[in-house]
């Protein structure tokens, strides 16, 4: 690594580097979802019942996996 990295690295705290990493992938996560909502309208897409549960299942399946690591 450079010089230059080094310091600005050491300057950082693990907080600070949570909370800018952290951020940024939550606000990721959130355009994703309300991406994934705008399939909702049914003029534009048929989906059924049993595919909007299996969706939902394994997003809340990982959410709770994910959910679980910071225990």
């Amino acid at each position: 690594m450079n010089k230059i990295y080094e310091q600005y690295r050491q300057k950082i705290t693990n907080r600070e580097r949570f909370v800018r990493i952290a951020e940024r992938r939550v606000n990721r996560i959130m355009n994703s979802l309300e991406k994934l909502g705008r399939c909702s309208n049914q003029r534009n897409y048929d989906y059924s019942n049993t595919d909007i549960k299996k969706m939902f299942v394994k997003i809340e399946k990982k959410l709770k996996e994910i959910r679980s690591k910071f225990k």
